[in-house]
């Protein structure tokens, strides 16, 4: 097999959330979402592949003292083109795991020699992956699990760490991808838990929910992902609140995971926070009974310090820590688990190939460390292309709850052309319903989505999206 790409598009669409969506230092409201389109050759047959991603304030470079439109939004479009350019430039390869390692490793390089985060640049590449990835999948009619478990795409483990060589792709994967995913409803910073909380002039009229309560009635949801915001009487107040009303709504079956945002900048300070949420009997029955893991509490610049471990290895009752945002290269999430993380997450935007070595190295540790946790956290994706590649990997890596917010935030396909909404509801019917509005809308039944569909289409979508309703969008 060889593989080129011959050229990249870019269509950009700037969206509006349906309210603000609050989490770490940022509050976003509105967000360009970004689509390509390579024109590539798979054993010399022309064929196309896309991918898309929103591009948010604040998470791939969390500096309080930049600007999102002169500084955040100019850097994230640098690396996605320069992404590109790299993969036009790239000499054909006899895989495309081989034609992806030359281009992860030429992006790497230009990040260290610029100074730019490597979690950013990987977001770059990622997009270009997911694209290459679409293409060949496309181009050969296979579906993501196929291409995945045949080792058709050429995974080499061991290129990207030496030390998974013992294992291969087909190893590490279960022995089918879920066709359903119970969705883990994120509860913003600013998100109303009540419909009485919400004033007569913010009040949505959309006919989706906006409460959490409208949202845990509409959608029967049990799994939930609550955001901290590092003010610790707030966050206390917050909890007491979610206590009450988790055990009216949904009883014994609630789950929940905490999200730290970065917003602590040593263990003490979250060990002191922590002690003081468990200080609570409300709150700490809570946490006992149905707290899966808390994701990043620390910062990035100090998260993997050696110290850390130090501190982690001395705190014997300490909840299940996984790394998020730290996870920015093939190194780190080792480094992490080494420290005494019990896990980190996968997301596209960190790359599908990576979380194969994710896979891997848990898969490695688990004979010393017992179970590691791999879950899978939104970035505010929606379809119908960034949200169903999401779920076809989180399908093939069998993970088995994922972090939903994108529906929540942005009033389902409502910002695309009629004819594509028309086309997702055709072709994914178990995944998407048309409202009483006539906007196609994420169907969540019993807290579940159902995603048969997405794993049977080649990556997540089926059939690939018409582009020439995106012209007025191109960049």
């Amino acid at each position: 097999m060889t593989f080129t790409v011959r050229h990249v598009e870019f269509f950009r669409l700037d969206m509006q959330t349906r309210f603000p969506f609050r989490y770490g230092i940022a509050s976003m409201t509105e967000v360009p979402h970004l689509v390509i389109r390579i024109d590539a050759l798979v054993d010399g047959q022309p064929c196309h592949g896309l991918a898309a991603d929103g591009l948010p304030p604040k998470w791939f470079t969390k500096n309080p003292d930049t600007s999102y439109d002169q500084d955040d939004l100019p850097a994230m479009l640098e690396a996605i083109r320069h992404a590109a350019e790299l993969a036009i430039d790239a000499a054909s390869a006899r895989s495309l795991f081989d034609w992806w390692w030359s281009r992860y490793e030429a992006q790497m390089s230009w990040a260290r020699q610029r100074e730019i985060p490597t979690l950013l640049a990987g977001f770059g590449c990622s997009l270009i992956e997911r694209a290459a990835i679409d293409a060949y999948c496309r181009a050969q009619n296979l579906t993501l699990e196929t291409a995945l478990r045949s080792g058709a795409l050429g995974t080499q483990l061991a290129s990207m760490r030496p030390d998974l060589s013992p294992f291969r792709v087909a190893d590490v994967l279960p022995a089918r991808a879920n066709r359903s995913v119970i969705v883990r409803h994120t509860v913003g910073l600013g998100d109303p838990l009540t419909p009485g909380e919400i004033s007569d002039d913010e009040r949505l009229h959309d006919g989706l929910p906006h409460s959490l309560v409208e949202s845990i009635r509409r959608y029967g949801l049990h799994f939930f992902k609550v955001k901290l915001s590092g003010d610790l009487e707030q966050d206390r107040h917050r909890m007491a609140a979610l206590q009450q009303l988790f055990e009216q709504e949904v009883g014994a079956s609630m789950r929940l995971t905490l999200d730290g945002n970065e917003q602590y900048r040593s263990l003490a300070a979250f060990r002191d926070a922590w002690r003081t949420l468990r200080s609570d009997p409300a709150i700490r029955s809570m946490l006992d009974h149905s707290l899966l893991f808390v994701e990043q509490p620390l910062h990035r610049d100090v998260a993997l310090q050696r110290s850390v471990g130090d501190e982690l290895a001395a705190w014997r009752d300490a909840p299940p820590i996984i790394i998020d945002e730290s996870d920015s290269d093939m190194d780190a999430f080792p480094r992490a688990i080494s420290l005494g993380y019990r896990g980190t997450s996968h997301k596209n935007c960190k790359g599908i190939f990576k979380s194969l070595a994710t896979m891997a190295t848990i898969e490695m540790a688990r004979a010393e460390r017992g179970p590691l946790i791999l879950s899978a956290e939104d970035l505010g994706n929606v379809g119908p292309i960034a949200l169903l590649q999401d779920l076809a990997v989180v399908a093939s890596l069998g993970i088995e709850h994922v972090e939903r917010n994108g529906h929540h935030y942005f009033a389902g396909l409502s910002m695309f052309p009629d004819p594509i909404q028309q086309t997702v509801l055709e072709h994914h019917s178990d995944l998407y319903q048309q409202h009483s509005s006539g906007l196609a809308a994420l169907a969540i039944h019993d807290g579940v989505l159902r995603m048969g569909s997405v794993v049977n289409a080649p990556f997540g979508l089926r059939p690939p999206l018409d582009c020439d309703l995106l012209e007025s969008w191109k960049l």
